[in-house]
Order: C-alpha cells, then structure tokens, then sequence
C-alpha cells in the first residue's frame, strides 16, 4: 500500500473533524488520527477519536 498524499489526509481529518462537532484547537489531532486511518485502511483496527489517543 502507498502512503497517502496530503490531499487524502486532509480531506478525511476535515471529515472527521465535522463529525466530531467541529472542535478548536484539535486540528493536529485529527490530521494524525485521519493519517494512521488511511494508512490503516485494510487493516482491521476500532474506531478512535482523538479523545482516545
């Protein structure tokens, strides 16, 4: 699998961040947290909120 480009990170913490009720101040959380999904993809891993990290 290939490291997902910076598009694809940014457009799922963008995702992620809506759905999480848009919270200040997390952005690096969900750029992580989107990072580690994508690599992640086909991997059987639970669900994580940047609560969780």
């Amino acid at each position: 699998m290939t490291e997902p480009t910076e598009q694809e990170i940014k457009k799922r913490a963008y995702e992620l961040w809506e759905r999480n009720g848009r919270p200040e101040g997390k952005e690096d959380e969900f750029w992580r947290l989107a990072e580690q999904e994508l690599r992640n993809e086909d991997k059987s891993s639970p669900v994580r909120t940047p609560d969780t990290l």
